[in-house]
């Protein structure tokens, strides 16, 4: 049974648990809220998961009933993820609370139900991201113009399900401006957690002695298409400089074709390899517009620099010439660029806010969802006839 929230029987929905990134860390801290309520998701695979959750009842979709090669591949099963969504069964719940880049929020709740939906981001690949993502699909012809279609329909089921949750949380200022852009609807605004085990001793005003860096750059990011993780390759094959990659996903055979001889590919590591990953890292290089940037958070968290592109959430993280370096076009020039104003400038030249892991904390993120229910709560019982 779930233990109640707030006197209330609750639940967690997630899109999907097949693959851990940002998004999967930042739902293990979410689930803290309330240790015994299920997790709903339209497709789980435990062995990617790689004990993560452990011990919570995951709930799935019709789609885990797939044969196996489907899940495996389961992009090509766009067209059932509103279905999908719209499926999961929670009529015995009183509070849900999603966490959505895509389909979650769409869920179909009862009357009664309070849905908060936290989101990490309008889809990109139905918004301000439709052609490049028609581009990479490397469809044409007639059946580039059926995705086209396809698309143009799921973004008005999308605008229509950003209506379904009585509450919108963003994770940043950035998503909240693009919720209202694409959703035409207002949303407080929770910044992630960085859990990363790090010494407490490690002050992050400490983190910038130059005596305890290596000479490696550090990307930590999924691989796929949209991070734009070619774009650092690149970069740093013509730097020369050493580059290190932590992450998996589909695009990875084709990145180490890419690479040089001073890239390496690390896969997936643990939270104790990641947080000393961090601690040793010259800097951190974020090459694509992210919506917070939860590894820019983790890197300035752990007091080492971040470089990253101008736009998008984590330019709330950083601070040009205080924390790292910022630049424009996401291009392997334009990150070249910042790199060697970076190593111009010279590692003394950055010094993080010793208040950072404060603002990042697990504890400040629930005290802040905490808050965000009890308001949720009052407004709503203040309502009741």
């Amino acid at each position: 049974m779930a233990q109640r929230l707030s006197g209330r029987k609750t639940a967690f929905v997630h899109d999907f648990l097949v693959s851990y990134g940002g998004a999967e860390r930042v739902l293990e801290s979410l689930v803290r809220l309330d240790p015994d309520a299920p997790i709903y998701t339209l497709l789980y695979d435990a062995e990617a998961m790689s004990g993560r959750f452990e011990g919570r009842e995951i709930r799935t979709s019709f789609l885990q009933k797939l044969p196996r090669f489907l899940r495996k591949r389961y992009r090509l099963l766009l067209p059932l993820f509103p279905v999908a969504a719209e499926s999961l069964d929670l009529r015995e719940f009183d509070l849900v609370i999603s966490s959505s880049g895509a389909w979650a929020k769409g869920i179909v709740t009862r009357l009664r139900t309070f849905h908060i939906a936290y989101l990490h981001s309008p889809m990109r690949l139905l918004w301000d991201a439709n052609g490049r993502y028609l581009d990479e699909s490397r469809v044409f012809g007639p059946c580039r113009a059926l995705l086209r279609f396809y698309l143009s329909y799921l973004r008005v089921w999308d605008r229509e399900a950003a209506d379904r949750p009585d509450l919108l949380v963003s994770n940043s200022r950035y998503t909240r401006s693009r919720v209202e852009k694409y959703y035409r609807r207002d949303s407080a605004v929770i910044t992630p957690p960085v859990a990363l085990p790090i010494p407490e001793a490690a002050d992050p005003r400490e983190g910038a002695d130059v005596s305890d860096r290596e000479e490696f750059f550090l990307v930590v990011s999924r691989l796929t298409a949209s991070k734009g993780i070619d774009v650092a390759v690149e970069a740093f094959n013509k730097l020369e400089l050493p580059l290190r990659i932590v992450g998996s996903g589909r695009e990875r055979a084709r990145l180490e074709t890419m690479a040089g001889r001073t890239v390496d590919f690390l896969g997936t590591v643990d939270d104790k390899t990641l947080a000393s990953l961090y601690r040793r890292a010259r800097a951190v290089v974020v090459p694509s517009e992210e919506d917070f940037g939860l590894a820019a958070a983790e890197a300035v968290s752990c007091g080492t620099p971040v470089i990253t592109v101008r736009e998008g959430g984590a330019s709330e993280v950083v601070e040009e010439g205080k924390t790292g370096e910022s630049f424009g076009a996401s291009t392997p020039e334009s990150l070249a660029d910042a790199v060697r104003r970076f190593l111009d400038r010279g590692p003394d030249s950055y010094v993080s806010d010793p208040r950072t892991r404060e603002r990042f904390s697990e504890e400040a993120f629930l005290s802040s969802w905490r808050d965000v229910l009890r308001e949720a709560e009052s407004e709503r019982t203040s309502n009741l006839p």
